[in-house]
Parts: C-alpha cells; structure tokens; sequence
C-alpha cells in the first residue's frame, strides 16, 4: 500500500552508500515516475541533469571551490563535504525548474510541481531499497557557472542516490491532530 511507503520514506544521506552502482535503467525509472507529477496547467516544469562518473567529482570539486571563494570563513569540515558527497553517490541528479515563459501559472505552483515529481522519485527509491537525499545548498545559485541553464532553467538542488547497508531508523511524527483545524 502506498501508505507504508510514504511513512518509510527517508533521508539516506551520501556518507551511508556504499560502492553499489545503480543502472541507467533504475534512474530512467525514477526520472519516468518523477514525470508523472502533478502539474498545473501542464507546464511540465521539472528539468533533471543525471551526473554519473567523473562528473559528479567535477561538480564536487566545483562546489568545495566556489565554497572557499564565495565564503568569508570557510569550514575545512563543509568544504571536505561538498567535495566528497557527489563521489560517493552512485548518481547525482541535479534538479532544475523550468519557468513557464509564457508565466501561465505562479511561479511558486511550477516549484511545488518539481517538488512532486522529486517526490515521486523519492517514494520509488524507498520502495526499491534505494538511498536518496535531496541536498540544497546556498550554492545552488551559482550552478549557472557549472551548468548551460536555459533561459528561466533554475536549479533547486541534488537529489543523491545511493545503495546503503545500514538500518533506517523508523520516522517520527507529531499528531495530524496537532496540525488540523477543522471548519464547519
């Protein structure tokens, strides 16, 4: 049931992968179920850049540089990270919007639909026993560097995967109660 894979749905973070690759064929299924979102106006927002490779220690390198430049006093912990968890993802893929240029909907409505389709993504990787961590660092406003973004393309951040060994703590929620009113 649907259910029990949004509650067991996690953060799997890249420090807990291990060197399992995972197919161009899984990530095509995760990126089909990612395009099946809800979206309005069927503006289709949701871009993906699948890093694999060399290129995800390129975007590693990129971000622990950019870090050191753009920060008056870089953390040599944060900029070791930003190095290292791009490498030890078995694929990066970046997640980017695109605007609608005819702006036919809000533009926190095409946001929200990209968010639904990394959920989509997401749900699938928990389903399938498969790490993920959606990642947006204050860096990500520099992927323009990085990245030939199209004109309204903006990146919201990386989505990693990875396979993992160890156990995934249960989820804890506070009550719906204590987040509902209800209005008659």
């Amino acid at each position: 049931m649907i259910f029990e894979t949004i509650k067991k749905r996690r953060s799997v973070f890249p420090v807990q992968y291990n060197d399992e690759p995972i197919s161009k064929e899984t990530i095509e299924l995760l990126l089909e179920a990612a395009n099946w979102a809800p979206t309005h106006k069927k503006t289709e927002p949701w871009r993906f850049k699948v890093l694999m490779g060399e290129s995800k220690a390129k975007l590693g390198l990129f971000l622990s540089y950019k870090y050191m430049d753009t920060e008056p006093n870089p953390k040599q912990i944060k900029t070791r990270k930003l190095m290292e968890n791009p490498k030890r993802a078995a694929a990066v893929i970046v997640i980017c919007m695109q605007r609608d240029p005819k702006e036919s909907v809000p533009e926190w409505e095409e946001v929200a639909a990209t968010a639904m389709a990394v959920q989509n993504m997401w749900l699938c990787c928990s389903e399938m026993g498969i790490g993920c961590y959606w990642s947006s660092p204050g860096l990500i406003k520099y992927m323009d560097e990085f990245f030939d973004l199209k004109a309204g393309e903006k990146c919201l951040g990386f989505f990693y995967i990875g396979h993992y060994d160890d156990e995934i703590p249960e989820g804890v929620r506070g009550p719906i109660s204590e987040k509902v009113e209800w209005i008659d």
